[in-house]
């Protein structure tokens, strides 16, 4: 392997060349700076991610191994707080768990449903959410906020299209949670360095070579037979491409023909808001909103995690992939919304970020997920692996982008 040219595409190209200890490789990616979806932004005294990246780490070896080039950085331990805001209510999250702190009436209409539910075989998530849940839980919260999020008819998305992060939970549990509250998740702790989520990414970078790292330089083509990959600055052979580009634009690149119906996902609008002073909410870290009468269906708290003085937000909105998300004309809709849900009264914007990711979250369907593996099969009998959030089109962490580099090593390695 010492003697193979690999090319990789970041982040998970930062973590594959951490871990793969030979120096015949080279990292290219299409921005001007590291980090991709994990860059930070700094503002009039604000520290703001594109969106909230908090790490909810597994795996102590991986959070040693970023902790040891951040010594010194001052890194937060977070209990997690959040809660929903329903109709004039704040309820503990996860709603299915929670369904106490309704009123009477609508306690009553979950707790049948949930005793009277028909769990009978189910393929997509909507089918999932009612089988296990029950009418009235399913339509209070998870059905209407996960469309919010996904941007997509809950039907077209498989059972399992969330993993682990759903928060699942069986009757036992959500009657035993009325007297002893138990909301513990996969994210109950999460850790935050003050200086934003790219102080993650800054440790991976400190360990390979600068001169390995080329920016603002974008993949354009692939040619498989050649082993040649084609950019905006040059034509590169390697031997293996590691890639983290999006699956369905990997594809094209490498002119490979697929059926672009079965791909889909969202995209998210983030705003970074920083206000003049604190916010009515000190204790949350971040807040569900799943009525349609709120542009968006999550907001988190910076100033809440830092301690700090003056609000500082994190507001997303998702839209369908094809849907226009134009930061100028949703500013003020968002400001009016925070103000209609109680977040502020008479703060003053001081200053703010917008950002679209797209893609944001993936839609894993069973199609999809059959013609990936497919195809990741042909692209790997050209030494082209796909991996990462995007390249392996799946709903996974920071973390487990990292672990999976660090696996293919061992693979390839065989």
């Amino acid at each position: 392997i010492d003697k193979e040219m690999i090319l990789m595409i970041l982040i998970s190209g930062l973590s594959y060349a951490n871990f793969c200890r030979h120096d015949k490789y080279l990292i290219i990616d299409k921005d001007q700076e590291i980090g991709g979806y994990c860059k930070t932004i700094k503002k009039q005294g604000f520290t703001w991610d594109y969106s909230g990246h908090f790490f909810h780490f597994r795996n102590p070896d991986i959070k040693e191994y970023l902790m040891k080039e951040m010594q010194n950085t001052n890194i937060l331990e977070v209990k997690k707080q959040t809660q929903i805001k329903y109709k004039d209510l704040h309820i503990d999250f996860p709603f299915q768990k929670n369904i106490h702190q309704l009123s009477k009436d609508e306690f009553i209409d979950c707790l049948y449903d949930l005793f009277n539910k028909k769990e009978n075989g189910y393929r997509s998530f909507k089918e999932m959410v009612y089988a296990k849940f029950g009418k009235a839980i399913a339509e209070k919260f998870l059905i209407p906020y996960n469309e919010k999020l996904y941007a997509i008819d809950l039907n077209k998305l498989d059972a399992d299209a969330m993993g682990r992060f759903f928060p699942y939970a069986n009757k036992e549990e959500i009657i035993n949670n009325f007297k002893n509250p138990d909301n513990s998740s996969y994210n109950s702790t999460f850790t935050y360095p003050t200086g934003g989520a790219i102080e993650y990414i800054n440790s991976l970078y400190k360990r390979i070579d600068p001169a390995k790292l080329s920016l603002n330089e974008k993949l354009l083509n692939i040619d498989l037979g050649k082993k040649l990959a084609i950019t905006t600055k040059r034509e590169i052979p390697f031997d293996r491409l590691i890639s983290s580009v999006p699956f369905p634009q990997l594809l094209e690149i490498c002119d490979i023909n697929y059926d672009r119906t079965i791909y889909s996902w969202n995209k998210v609008m983030v705003f970074n808001l920083g206000f003049d002073k604190k916010g009515i909410d000190t204790t949350n870290h971040w807040i569900y909103f799943p009525e349609k009468k709120y542009s968006f269906y999550r907001i988190g708290y910076y100033d809440n995690i830092f301690n700090n003085n003056r609000l500082s937000l994190y507001v997303e909105l998702g839209f369908k992939n094809d849907q226009e998300a134009d930061s100028e004309k949703y500013l003020p809709i968002v400001l009016n919304d925070l103000k209609s849900a109680g977040i502020i009264n008479n703060h003053e914007l001081i200053d703010y970020h917008s950002v679209v990711m797209d893609p944001a979250y993936v839609h894993i369907n069973r199609r999809s997920e059959e013609d990936k593996i497919n195809k990741q099969k042909l692209l790997a009998d050209s030494r082209v692996y796909s991996i990462g959030r995007y390249g392996d089109w799946t709903y996974c962490s920071i973390e487990d982008n990292i672990i999976q580099a660090k696996n293919l090593i061992s693979v390839l390695q065989q």
